[in-house]
């Protein structure tokens, strides 16, 4: 049920690209003469945006492995459904200057410039980059798929689980990028009504599963500690 979850969080985050400021995809420099070459060209791009999401998901795995062994990891599941809710109930409090530290709009700014090259160029490595460093970008979405991977029980989980929201948003960034000409404003905006919608389902789904309702699939039963401690041994 995770990774369904993190997949269906992709298919939003993919609305919100399409919803809030039109795909970064339609950007980019695809060579429209050739369609076959226009499809590998698009598939790297996707395919370094995936890898981005994995590399990230996999650093945050390592926290939920932290989670888990201290026994805490049920109370971040419920933690996290909650900030999502709040996060679409009141959008200004997660838009607050000065939550983050000054060396990461540094960063930031530096990835834009990066990824702003990139699109003024046709190389082979081009696409591939951009999917790279677009996969930096900030983006609320992303963000709520990395407290996500947290809530997983290792690294790899949490690159896998990552890796299953990158995928979740390939197929409307590759609808943008075909039918780009019918994404009229009024479209986005109807578009954009939808992932309020879907972020506060998977909170709830995250809140449940963290109360160990004995739901299999959707809400385990907490695992004793003893057993949580052989698992992540093996």
């Amino acid at each position: 049920m995770i990774w369904i979850s993190a997949f269906i969080l992709g298919i939003a985050g993919g609305f919100h690209c399409v919803g809030m400021c039109g795909p970064i995809a339609l950007m980019l420099p695809l060579d429209r003469s050739n369609g076959a070459r226009r499809a590998v060209q698009l598939g790297n791009y996707h395919l370094g945006r995936i890898l981005t999401y994995t590399l990230i998901g996999l650093m945050f795995g390592i926290l939920g492995l932290g989670f888990r062994f201290f026994g805490v990891q049920q109370q971040f599941s419920v933690i996290t459904g909650l900030v999502m809710i709040v996060a679409v109930l009141f959008p200004r409090l997660m838009r607050r200057k000065g939550m983050l530290p000054p060396w990461y709009y540094r960063f930031v700014s530096a990835v834009k410039n990066r990824l702003g090259a990139l699109m003024r160029k046709r190389s082979a490595k081009t696409f591939f980059l951009a999917g790279l460093f677009n996969g930096l970008l900030p983006c609320g979405m992303v963000y709520m798929a990395v407290l996500g991977a947290m809530t997983t029980d290792s690294l790899w989980e949490g690159g896998a689980y990552m890796a299953f929201f990158g995928l979740g948003t390939v197929p409307l960034m590759t609808v943008a990028v075909y039918l780009g000409n019918l994404l009229t404003p009024a479209v986005r905006h109807r578009v954009r009504k939808l992932v309020p919608v879907v972020v506060v389902g998977m909170g709830v789904l995250f809140i449940v599963r963290g109360l160990g309702l004995g739901i299999p699939y959707i809400s385990p039963a907490p695992v004793a500690a003893e057993a949580s401690f052989n698992i992540m041994c093996h």
